[in-house]
């Protein structure tokens, strides 16, 4: 009969069982990693890189026409160089979309960081009561689309179908136009902050959980108020959490576009090229110039890179003056 240790050196077939080599093993625990890793890569690669490098591309090409660009190879595309970005950069529309999105931004993201923080405390509070309930009601918002949130709100701006102009109208009181002129911006920013809110809530109120308690049972030891908690201990410790929110909230604010082109067909004050990224899409779907719009988008990307990439710069070097206090 055949004895264990003999039968543990043999496979199934009766061949010799060796062991994998530590070099072997070595190899297949760090290549692990990278198998995991392709799937994500190939998705990114596909609908991520090769789309930015398609417009990239285009950007630097423009239609020739011959003739009255009638007939078989009366439109070529060729190259066109820095065309397009010279064309951009002297584009008036374009200037007064960013100054838009600039004057929207103005109001967009210090509202909305500061109700963030403002329900992040509030919630992390121990007197609160019904904090489930309170923190699903602020972070509902962000759950409804965009265009859906713009539609509620463009409705609720007109003076015909609004309940809020009845009910100023039954008091007696004055009814402001919200789409048209200056109060315009309000309106809009509304929506975004109506709708965005909730999220950075949920970012700072989960950092807000991961403090110690110890932390604040100490800071209550030494005669400490919950206010001067909230002010010298929690917002210091969630400062990365407002770097992030703040991150998001400026790249979100150079994108706006659902907003404006759901309130577009409700007033005339917006028009086509409200925004950039209006603007983008007008050239590329309204005038057929594939081109100039990938240069105008090029340009959105590498400002929101610049702009991104100088404020985290700025956040990392304060952080490191901080810490070497």
């Amino acid at each position: 009969m055949t004895s264990t240790a003999s039968r543990k050196s043999y496979g199934v077939k009766g061949a010799p069982y060796t062991h994998p080599s530590p070099t072997t093993t070595l190899e297949r625990a760090r290549s692990a990693p990278y198998v995991f890793l392709l799937p994500a890569t190939f998705l990114f690669v596909l609908f991520f890189a090769l789309p930015i490098g398609y417009a990239v591309w285009l950007s630097f090409r423009k239609v020739h026409v011959s003739g009255l660009g009638l007939g078989s190879g009366a439109r070529k595309e060729v190259w066109a160089g820095f065309e397009n970005y010279t064309e951009a950069f002297q584009d008036s529309e374009l200037l007064h979309g960013a100054l838009r999105v600039l004057g929207y931004g103005c109001i967009v993201v210090p509202v909305m960081l500061g109700l963030a923080l403002l329900f992040a405390l509030m919630l992390d509070s121990d007197k609160v009561r019904l904090a489930p309930f309170t923190r699903l009601a602020i972070f509902l918002p962000y759950a409804i689309p965009g265009v859906v949130a713009a539609l509620l709100w463009g409705f609720l701006y007109l003076p015909d179908v609004s309940p809020f102009y009845f009910v100023l109208d039954k008091l007696g009181l004055p009814q402001p136009d919200l789409l048209d002129g200056g109060p315009l911006y309000l309106a809009v920013s509304n929506i975004a902050v109506w709708g965005g809110t909730g999220f950075n809530m949920i970012v700072i109120y989960t950092s807000l959980q991961a403090i110690p308690a110890e932390v604040y049972e100490a800071a209550k030891l030494d005669g400490a108020t919950p206010l001067q908690i909230a002010l010298k201990i929690k917002i210091p410790m969630v400062a990365p959490s407002l770097v992030l929110t703040f991150f998001f909230s400026i790249i979100a604010t150079l994108q706006v576009f659902n907003e404006p082109t759901t309130l577009k067909p409700l007033t005339n004050s917006v028009n086509t090229t409200w925004s950039p990224l209006m603007k983008v899409y007008q050239d590329a779907f309204g005038r057929n110039d594939v081109y100039s719009a990938a240069a105008e988008a090029t340009l959105i990307a590498l400002v929101t890179l610049v702009l991104s990439f100088g404020f985290l710069r700025a956040a990392n070097r304060r952080n490191k003056q901080e810490e070497a206090r």
